[in-house]
């Protein structure tokens, strides 16, 4: 299958991406706020199957030592098929050259991500808006 990939976010239907968050399923998030996300993220890559977005994801970046990956999605249907090992593959290479590359992953996706190098952080912390969701899901231990 084809698919054709874009980096650019000018004709994008924001709409449309963030039913593809729902159905990733990575949250609720709103075409306002992706759109303000990724209008701040350094790089991004979408990828379509015909005229459909299926996969997306970005990588906030400062250009030399951090770069983070982040809302890597792909429609269910789209899951298994190899297409989120090349969007993720895609996303590293754009931000190699910094000093390091993090980012989280949903519980349970880890050996997913250790394909691409990820190692597993020992004194990585975070502050989230809702503590009680981040713990239900497996993101942060109870404090």
């Amino acid at each position: 299958m084809t698919y054709r990939w874009s980096e650019s976010t000018d004709a994008l239907d924001w709409d449309e991406l963030a039913a593809l968050y729902r159905a990733a399923p990575l949250g609720n998030k709103t075409p306002e706020g992706l759109k303000v996300a990724f209008g701040n993220s350094m790089f991004c890559c979408l990828v379509y199957d015909g005229e459909a977005l299926v996969g997306a994801g970005r990588v906030l970046a400062d250009g030399v030592d951090c770069a983070y990956l982040c809302d890597v999605a792909l429609l269910p249907s789209h899951q298994g098929t190899g297409l989120g090992q090349q969007l993720v593959a895609r996303l590293v290479e754009m931000s190699r050259g910094h000093g390091k590359i993090i980012l989280y992953a949903v519980p349970g996706k880890e050996p997913f991500y250790r394909r691409f190098g990820f190692r597993r952080m020992r004194t990585a912390m975070a502050i989230f808006q809702d503590p009680g969701a981040a713990v239900s899901r497996g993101y942060i231990d109870e404090a």
